[in-house]
């Protein structure tokens, strides 16, 4: 029998993602006003991070690179912790801080990064079991100064494994940014929450296992966060349910629009998305010759000619949801349809690849018009963002999908390494269950399919997104091809998921982990 692999991430149903400002707003916030002590939360970041690191390398030196503010704070916490353990422990001052009273007696031996430079750093980098990052915390913005640039660049030379505290060294904790030298860690332990940068490439990629622990801050709602984890929890708790006396025509009518001639691929592969999403009637419009293809590989669904206006107006009125663009080619027919879909009114709306070329092109119906009378989801990559809003910056997919959900009145998901939703005056929502290995054409067409189905069950727009982000996500895990994951296979594989249930799995016995993020994802 084939090993599955484990539900991840771990996580309870609500996890905040905030940037560096949001999280230092609302330390401050709950030192303020929620009568937290800052000196407790500090020592309970750097004894929780000490427990994440003595559980996963139990044995040898640590050495810790402390930097000048909280976060190395933070770190003299965590090496005074594992000294009082008994495990041999050095900190290595990156900055100008004096002698700590957070050491509260303990001795830990203590270098400065210029005794190292002139002494040297391998043999110190070398016999050391893990390295901690504390140089620098959630608040840079643009590169490292060059002091702090010269360690980040010895400790990632070392080889040796390292734990980053809330965010790696380097990163932008917003955006994800990498504008210099940046840590390259195995483990980031964040504090309350995993940061935003920490979660969007390219920063994800120098994070390494991402796990957030609790250090006893009050919960972080909505306005203190703008950005929330979709995790499987959270997920789960929004699958529709079917009644045991229930029919197809009560669990979702949805009516595709999509392939033109010679692509009938993407509409079979977003039928079949659809019906294994759980939906119960499914509708193909698309070009007469596709026929025969459609019929032969989803002889479950109906098929209408696109081209026939009475019989696509019908399709249009009997469905829950309609999806438009997998396929559906530029050409004045396309166009034509696509109007008809757009202009019309009725259930909720996907609107995907080359329905949202034609939208660019200013040849169909603007999306603002269309989410003024219905439901509206679009769902474009990076490439179909930019020719819908030129203007908008494509190292920022979280401000990006944010300011076209506000100007369109909809829901955005715009696809990307990590994908996000958002929708208007609601926080974005992060998947962080994909991979490179979704990157395979074809994916798009079984998204829109899930969305949709889900749309036609009953989600609101931005939920059946952030639900079909992590459907396929966790479809092409349990397939288990890796990088030689297909559409098809994630097709294949999304009853699997649509069945599991739980919040995922950590090897971590610690109690106050809160989230567990593989580095894989």
């Amino acid at each position: 029998m084939t090993a599955h692999p484990p539900l991840r991430p771990f996580g309870s149903v609500d996890v905040p993602a905030p940037t560096g400002a949001e999280a230092a707003d609302f330390d401050a916030w709950a030192v303020r006003t929620a009568g937290v002590p800052e000196p407790v939360l500090m020592e309970n970041a750097g004894r929780a991070a000490a427990a994440v690191l003595d559980r996963l390398w139990p044995a040898g030196p640590v050495v810790g690179l402390v930097g000048a503010g909280n976060n190395g704070g933070d770190a003299l916490v965590l090496l005074r912790t594992l000294a009082a353990w008994g495990r041999p422990v050095t900190a290595v001052v990156v900055g100008d801080r004096e002698p700590s009273a957070l050491l509260h007696g303990w001795t830990v031996p203590t270098l400065t990064d210029t005794d190292l430079d002139r002494d040297g750093w391998e043999p110190l980098l070398s016999a050391a079991a893990v390295v901690v990052d504390g140089i620098l915390g959630t608040g840079i913005r643009g590169a490292p100064r060059e002091r702090q640039a010269a360690a980040i660049a010895r400790v990632n030379g070392s080889g040796r494994p390292v734990l980053a505290l809330d965010v790696p060294s380097g990163v932008d904790a917003a955006t994800g940014a990498v504008a210099g030298q940046a840590i390259r860690a195995d483990l980031t332990v964040a504090f309350g929450a995993p940061k935003l940068g920490g979660l969007l490439h390219p920063g994800r990629a120098r994070t390494g296992r991402t796990v957030a622990v609790e250090i006893g801050f009050p919960p972080m709602g909505d306005d203190r966060a703008g950005a929330r984890v979709v995790t499987p929890a959270w997920a789960q708790a929004r699958l529709p349910v079917r009644a045991a006396d229930t029919h197809k025509n009560a669990v979702g009518r949805l009516t595709l629009v999509a392939g033109s001639a010679g692509m009938a691929g993407a509409a079979i592969l977003s039928a079949r998305a659809a019906f294994r999403a759980g939906v119960g009637l499914v509708q193909i419009c698309s070009e007469a010759g596709n026929a025969a293809a459609i019929h032969a590989a989803v002889p479950e669904a109906l098929f209408v000619d696109a081209a026939d206006a009475s019989a696509l107006e019908d399709a249009l009125a009997r469905a829950d949801a309609v999806a438009l663009g997998p396929g559906l080619g530029t050409t004045e027919a396309a166009a034509a349809v696509a109007a008809r879909v757009l202009e019309g009114g009725g259930g909720p709306l996907v609107v995907d690849a080359d329905g949202l070329n034609l939208v660019a092109a200013g040849r169909a119906p603007d999306l603002a018009s269309v989410a003024r009378r219905r439901g509206l989801l679009v769902t474009p990559h990076p490439g179909e963002m930019r020719r819908l809003r030129p203007h908008a910056d494509p190292d920022d997919p979280v401000g990006t999908a944010r300011e076209a959900a506000q100007a369109w009145g909809c829901a955005v998901l715009l696809k990307g390494a990590t994908s996000v939703v958002a929708q208007p005056d609601e926080p974005v929502r992060v998947d962080v269950g994909g991979s490179s290995d979704l990157a395979v054409a074809g994916m798009g067409d079984v998204l829109t399919g899930v969305a949709a189905a889900l749309m036609a069950r009953g989600l609101a727009p931005a939920d059946a997104g952030s639900v079909a982000l992590y459907l396929t996500g966790r479809a092409a895990k349990r397939s288990g091809r890796g990088r030689g994951t297909m559409p098809s296979d994630v097709v294949r594989w999304l009853p699997d998921a649509l069945g599991e249930r739980g919040a995922g799995v950590t090897d971590l016995d610690l109690p106050f982990v809160t989230f567990d993020l593989d580095a894989s994802h």
